[in-house]
Parts: C-alpha cells; structure tokens; sequence
C-alpha cells in the first residue's frame, strides 16, 4: 500500500511498546546507576546515637567557644613518617600541655578507629610516628596538662598517599 502525502503516518501497537520501554528503561537505569553509586560512596553512619549526640551539642559548643577565648590553638600535619600536632596560645608555643591523646576515625567507618598517645618532643610540639593509609581521616585532640584538660580540637585532614 503506497501512502499518500498527506495521509498521517500511522503507529502501530509495536511502536508503542518500544517508546514506553525506552521511557521506563531510562528511568529504572539512572535510578539504579544513582543507587549504587550512593551505596558505594556512603555507608550512611554519622553518630552511633542521634539523640545523644544532640543533647552534647551544646556543651561542646561552649566549650569551643571558652578554648576560643583562651586563645589556644593547634595545627595538625600528617605526613608519611606520622603526625606532627603543634599546640600555641597566643602565638607562642604552649608550655602547660604535656600529653596529648588522639582519637583518629574514619568519617564514615569505624573499623579503621584507633586510639593512640603523642610523644612531646618540644614546648607545644607532639609527635606520633604512626603511620596513616591515605584518605580522609578525623582527628578529636585531648590535651591535658597535669590530668587537667586544657584544649580539645576536632580536625578532619587527609592523609598524602604514596605518590603525594
């Protein structure tokens, strides 16, 4: 059957069928493309208890706010022979502070979590000779002077891989 040139072009059942799978196919695929990258890239752990960590808030913000105020400050530097974290007030270096305790996480796992004791090595400078496979890392600093807390510090850093 020849068409005429004005007569419609007509769709048949089949052609439906392919557009309406080529519509939900695209769908379904970037929904299961989004998906596996989310579950790949997040496991979804952010505090073990929600309710308690938002009842600390408060009292850690405080907190911040009166170490602030001391003018107390600490850098940390990681590095392939370990960690250097380097404690001032005021810009000079921090004389009272004798041990300084380290909790480093990872932001999302917990199965690479350690705890671990910096060696001073000078007036405000602590060092630790562990090593740190590469990647983002959290650090919550304790320093202490006599037993007595005198700074604590959060710290989200990254660790250099080999080729950095």
């Amino acid at each position: 059957m020849i068409r005429q040139r004005n007569e419609p072009r007509r769709f048949t059942g089949w052609h439906m069928v392919a557009v309406m799978a080529l519509f939900f196919g695209t769908i379904i695929s970037v929904n299961l493309v989004m998906a596996w990258n989310a579950n790949r890239s997040w496991s979804g752990l952010v505090v073990e208890n929600a309710y308690v960590a938002s009842q600390q808030f408060n009292r850690k913000m405080a907190e911040t706010r009166a170490f602030a105020e001391s003018g107390i400050k600490g850098e940390l530097m990681a590095g392939h022979g370990g960690i250097r974290y380097v404690m001032t007030r005021k810009g000079e270096p921090e004389r009272a502070t004798d041990t300084v305790i380290a909790v480093l996480k990872r932001p999302v796992e917990e199965h690479e979590d350690m705890q671990l004791e910096f060696v001073r090595m000078d007036e405000g400078v602590f060092v630790s000779k562990q090593a740190l496979k590469p990647g983002q890392w959290v650090a919550d600093l304790t320093a202490m002077a006599g037993g007595a807390l005198v700074y604590r510090q959060t710290i989200r850093f990254i660790a250099p891989g080999e080729n950095q």
